[in-house]
């Protein structure tokens, strides 16, 4: 039997039916709203590409259960700023060509934006600590690094 789930997401209210409590976020941003910032990596929350913020939180939304965020903030990558006016944090990794392939932004930015809300000047160990657990294998960690330096300094 399907239930109706209520979300707020990236500032809008929205309701999900499921048919399964348990199904992951992920499915839901990803196929009941269209969302696509969010990525399917390794759906065993070890990669990171599914980070999205939930209450200010970065959370692996492959591994959530959709029942444990009704009613609660989540925030994905398209919630974080606009193509017309990107969020510090995006106009940073485009600056820093931080992206190769593209595949593991979406964590790092997301995983990067609850780090600098934390924290508003990281130092690099810092910055590498919180993201250890974010996979890249095109391996421009160097420029990721960058990235959240540059807007760290313009936030």
């Amino acid at each position: 039997m399907s239930q109706s789930i209520a979300l707020n997401v990236n500032g809008n209210a929205v309701a999900v039916s499921v048919d399964d409590p348990a199904m992951p976020l992920l499915y839901a941003l990803r196929n009941d709203l269209a969302l696509h910032g969010p990525r399917f990596g390794c759906g065993l929350g070890q990669c990171g590409a599914c980070t999205v913020l939930l209450d200010g939180k970065a959370v692996r939304s492959c591994i959530t259960p959709i029942s444990s965020v009704a009613n609660r903030r989540v925030v994905t990558l398209e919630g974080l700023g606009t193509p017309a006016e990107p969020h510090p944090l995006q106009q940073a990794f485009i600056e820093e060509q931080a992206a190769q392939c593209g595949y593991c932004i979406n964590g790092m930015i997301m995983r990067a934006a609850a780090l600098l809300a934390e924290k508003e000047k990281p130092s690099e160990a810092h910055i590498k600590a919180v993201l250890a657990r974010n996979l890249c294998r095109c391996g421009t960690h160097q420029r990721i690094i960058r990235a959240i330096q540059r807007a760290a300094s313009g936030m």
